[in-house]
């Protein structure tokens, strides 16, 4: 339960300004002001408006594309706040960059997300939430307590809000089916989810023939990224080949990157949703709720 959080202060990150300050007002905690800026040749400054001394602090910090700046800048404010007398730093990161490179898929690639959980260790974060973090299996190599919490609800509540409660739910893959059972709990309309392969090498994607009862029905596809958008398209393409009759895209992370949104909506989607752990103009769901009742619990 939400409520008076004297026991914390909140930090917003360089990248999260306004879902920082609403978490905060929700909790009804006190802040501390970040000034930051970048040099002239590209380095960041970030100083910390406030004492933090002996103090238990949240730094709320997306670190969506450009993944490697909000990365240092969280660094940056966990190390500070650790120098200036914190006694404990949990770091909230809605979307966590890397979280993809989840494992060796060829001999002699980086284990990405493992150096970002070293680094943060090494920075000052004592402990992390996050929100849909690509695979749950990654949180149990951070060198402390991590957790990921899930934004599905949220999104299937606004379609609901929307009129849609009877809409099909649809993942993009196997690996995601999960998002749309949670879904069809709310939306009571049917859930299914394709069958997706792809190539290592290539990164190119194929997925099986599958068909569904969606014939003048609507339908949502649920995922947890949108990054380039071809998954979603197809998959937006193949449901209104199959008789839908209207199609939504929904996801915690609108990534977008270069044409995503045109190819989705040419593809015949009615619009995209998204989450505000990455602000953009699709973010219609905010996750301060979500956020703010995780940090009010006892244990993060």
């Amino acid at each position: 339960m939400r409520g008076v959080n004297n026991k914390m202060l909140l930090i917003s990150g360089p990248a999260l300004q306004e879902l920082g300050k609403n978490v905060a007002e929700l909790l009804k905690t006190n802040t501390v002001n970040v000034v930051f800026k970048r040099f002239p040749d590209g380095e960041n400054y970030v100083r910390l408006e406030g004492s933090v001394k002996n103090e238990e602090v949240a730094i709320v910090q997306t670190t969506s594309p450009p993944q490697d700046t909000h990365l240092l800048q969280l660094f940056l404010l966990a190390d500070l706040a650790k120098d200036l007398g914190a006694k404990k730093v949990t770091a909230v990161v809605p979307y966590l960059a890397y979280s993809r490179q989840d494992k060796r898929f060829l001999p002699g690639e980086a284990w990405s997300i493992e150096t970002i959980a070293k680094l943060m260790k090494t920075a000052g974060v004592d402990q992390l939430v996050t929100i849909n973090v690509h695979a749950n299996e990654i949180l149990k190599k951070f060198p402390f307590p991590a957790k990921s919490i899930s934004a599905m609800p949220l999104l299937a509540e606004y379609f609901k809000k929307m009129g849609l409660e009877g809409a099909f739910a649809l993942a993009p893959d196997e690996g995601a089916k999960e998002y749309a059972i949670v879904a069809d709990r709310i939306l009571h309309g049917g859930y299914g989810w394709r069958h997706k392969m792809r190539d290592r090498y290539t990164g190119e994607i194929g997925f099986r023939n599958d068909k569904f009862d969606v014939k003048g029905k609507d339908a949502i596809i649920f995922d947890d990224i949108i990054s380039t958008g071809g998954t979603t398209a197809a998959a937006v393409k193949m449901l209104k080949n199959q008789g839908a009759k209207r199609v939504y895209s929904a996801c915690v992370h609108p990534l977008l990157i270069g044409d995503a949104e045109k190819r989705i909506l040419e593809n015949g989607a009615e619009a995209i949703v998204g989450t505000d752990c990455v602000p953009s103009h699709v973010s219609k769901v905010s996750v301060a709720p979500l956020i703010a009742d995780a940090l009010g619990k006892k244990e993060a």
